[in-house]
C-alpha cells in the first residue's frame, strides 16, 4: 500500500538533502518522495519531506519561514561562505570586536534586506547553475534577492555569548526566523563584511520549517528502523494536517463532487486572498483551493482526490 503524508526528519551531518530523500525512497520502496527546501550537507535538522500525495503539496511547504541556530566564525571569509571552503583572506584579528559590535550588525539585517546569493549556490546565471560556474574558478555578478528576516538574535553557547580563540578569531551563535530563500551562509558572510574583519558559516541547525519543529522530528536511521519494520506509516504526518496554518473548511458532498472536477465552489465568506484547506467529511484532505473574494468563490488549485 501506497503511504501518503510528511515525514519529518533530522538530518544528519554530511548528508546532502538528496542523499536523505534516496534513502527514504529506498525504505519505503516509493519513488514519489521530494524535500521541500535544500539543507547542505554541514547543516543538520528539520528537514520536511513529502511522500505520495504529499508531493503535490511541495510548492506550499516549500515558501514556509525557517528557523536556524547558527555558529558563526570572525576574522576569516571562505569562498563557499562557509567551513567547507577556501579561505580568501588572510586570518584578522578579532579582539577588539566586542558584544556589542555584534549586536549593533545584527540590528542591520533584521527586517528585509536585499541579499546577493553565494557562488557556490543553485541560482542560475544565464542558465548555468552559479556554483557549476564557482567550480571553474569563475566569479560572476548576481542578482540580489530580497529576503526578510523576522527574528535576529545573539544567544548564549557553551556558557559564552562570543567565545574567543587563540589565532585571534571569534565565534558567536545566533538564532533567527527568516523568509524562505534566505542564504544563512550569506548572512554570515555579510555580518562579517560590516564588521571589518570577515566571517563564515561554521555549524548550523535547522530548528523549525514552519510549525515543524526539531522536537518533532525522527533522526533519519530510526526511521529507516520503523520502515524495516512494517511501521513507517505511523511516522507520517496525515496530509489534513500537512498545512496548519491555512484555513479549513468542511465540504458538503455537493460541493465534494465539485471541487472532485476541478470546479469553483462558494467562497463561504472568506473575504481574503489565501489558500485554503478543503476536506471531506472523514477529516481527509481532498484539495487545496485559491479564496477569490471578488468572485465570493474558491476555486481548487490542487486536487488530490479526483
Amino acid at each position: 500500500m501506497e503511504l501518503h503524508g510528511l515525514l519529518v526528519i533530522d538530518k544528519p551531518v554530511g548528508l546532502t538533502s538528496h542523499d536523505v530523500v534516496q534513502r527514504v525512497r529506498r525504505a519505503l520502496r516509493m519513488k514519489r518522495v521530494g524535500h521541500t527546501g535544500t539543507l547542505d550537507p554541514i547543516a543538520t535538522g528539520v528537514l520536511v519531506l513529502c511522500v505520495g500525495k504529499a508531493t503535490r503539496l511541495q510548492r506550499f511547504l516549500m515558501a514556509r519561514d525557517k528557523e536556524y541556530r547558527a555558529r558563526v566564525r570572525l576574522g576569516l571569509a571562505t569562498d563557499t561562505y562557509d567551513a567547507t571552503g577556501k579561505p580568501t583572506t588572510p586570518v584578522c584579528d578579532t579582539s577588539q570586536i566586542s558584544e556589542a559590535d555584534i549586536e549593533g550588525v545584527l540590528a542591520e539585517f533584521r527586517g528585509e534586506y536585499e541579499q546577493i546569493p553565494p557562488m557556490y549556490s543553485a541560482k542560475k546565471k544565464e542558465g548555468v547553475r552559479l556554483y557549476k560556474l564557482a567550480r571553474r574558478g569563475q566569479s560572476v555578478e548576481r542578482s540580489p534577492i530580497r529576503v526578510r528576516i523576522e527574528e535576529l538574535e545573539l544567544v548564549e553557547d557553551d556558557g559564552a555569548m562570543l567565545r574567543r580563540f587563540a589565532d585571534g578569531t571569534a565565534e558567536f551563535t545566533i538564532r533567527m526566523r527568516c523568509s524562505a530563500g534566505t542564504y544563512v551562509r550569506a548572512l554570515a558572510h555579510d555580518i562579517g563584511q560590516r564588521l571589518g574583519c570577515g566571517a563564515y558559516l561554521h555549524g548550523l541547525v535547522r530548528t523549525a520549517v514552519g510549525e515543524f519543529t526539531l522536537a518533532r522530528a525522527l533522526p533519519l536511521d530510526a526511521f529507516e528502523a520503523l520502515a524495516r519494520a512494517g511501521r513507517a506509516a505511523e511516522a507520517l504526518i496525515p496530509l489534513a494536517e500537512a498545512l496548519p496554518d491555512l484555513p479549513m473548511l468542511r465540504l458538503s458532498e455537493s460541493d465534494l463532487q465539485r471541487v472532485r472536477h476541478g470546479q469553483a465552489i462558494p467562497g463561504r465568506g472568506i473575504q481574503h486572498r489565501t489558500y485554503v484547506r478543503l476536506l471531506d467529511d472523514r477529516e481527509h484532505l481532498v484539495a487545496v483551493g485559491e479564496s477569490q473574494p471578488e468572485r465570493g468563490m474558491i476555486q481548487p488549485c490542487v486536487v488530490l482526490e479526483p
